[in-house]
C-alpha cells in the first residue's frame, strides 16, 4: 500500500502542479488543434519523460538534504522560499491574458516535447518544494524505492494533464482565459497557505 500511495503522490504533484495554462500545456493543446491528435500525443510522451528526471533530480537532492542533518533547518527556509515564489508566480499569471498562440513547426514531435519540458526552469524547484513539504509530514518516504515509485508517478500525472488538454482541446481553446485566470489564482493561493503553514510550523 505504501508502494501505491508514493505513485498516487506523484501523480497528484505532478497533475496539479501542470494544471496551469503555461508553455507545455498551450503547445500540447495547439498541437492537437493544428495537427492532430497522434502527434499531440508524442509530444505528451515527449515531455512526460524528461518530467521523470526532472522529478528524480529534485527528490536527488531532497535525500542529501535529509540524510545530513546540519542543513535541515536551510531546507525547510528554502521550502518556504520556493512557496512564495511559486504563488507569486501563479497570482502573476492570473493577472495575464492567456490564450493559445504558440507556434507549431514541423519535426519529430517526441523529441520536441523532450525540448521544451527541458527548459521549464521552475519544473525541479517545484517538485523540490513539495517533496519536501510531503517529507517533512511524514506522507513519502525520500528513499530507494519509494524515489523511484514516486518520480514514476510524477511522469504518469504529467502524461495525464497533458491528455487532459488533448481530450478536451476544443471546449479549453474557448475557455483558455477563464480557466486560466481561476486556476492561477487558485494555485497562488494554495502555494501561498502552505508557505505560510510550513512558516508557522517552522517558528512553532
Amino acid at each position: 500500500m505504501t508502494y501505491f500511495l508514493h505513485v498516487i503522490y506523484g501523480i497528484g504533484m505532478a497533475y496539479f502542479g501542470l494544471i496551469s495554462p503555461g508553455m507545455l500545456n498551450m503547445t500540447v493543446l495547439k498541437t492537437r488543434l493544428n495537427v492532430g491528435k497522434i502527434e499531440s500525443v508524442k509530444f505528451a510522451l515527449g515531455a512526460a519523460v524528461i518530467v521523470f528526471f526532472q522529478a528524480g533530480i529534485a527528490l536527488f537532492f531532497a535525500e542529501f538534504f535529509i540524510q545530513n542533518p546540519k542543513v535541515i533547518e536551510f531546507l525547510k527556509m528554502a521550502g518556504i522560499f520556493v512557496f512564495f515564489i511559486l504563488a507569486i508566480f501563479f497570482f502573476m499569471l492570473s493577472r495575464k491574458k492567456m490564450e493559445a498562440k504558440t507556434k507549431i513547426s514541423k519535426g519529430n514531435y517526441f523529441f520536441k516535447g523532450m525540448a521544451m519540458s527541458s527548459v521549464n526552469m521552475l519544473a525541479i524547484p517545484f517538485y523540490l518544494g513539495i517533496s519536501i513539504y510531503l517529507g517533512s509530514i511524514n506522507k513519502i518516504i525520500i528513499e530507494q524505492p519509494y524515489i523511484l515509485l514516486f518520480v514514476s508517478g510524477a511522469s504518469m500525472g504529467s502524461f495525464l494533464l497533458f491528455y487532459t488538454y488533448i481530450f478536451f482541446a476544443k471546449i479549453i481553446s474557448k475557455r483558455i482565459s477563464f480557466i486560466a485566470t481561476n486556476i492561477n489564482i487558485i494555485l497562488s493561493l494554495l502555494f501561498l497557505s502552505l508557505g505560510i503553514f510550513t512558516m508557522i510550523k517552522l517558528i512553532g
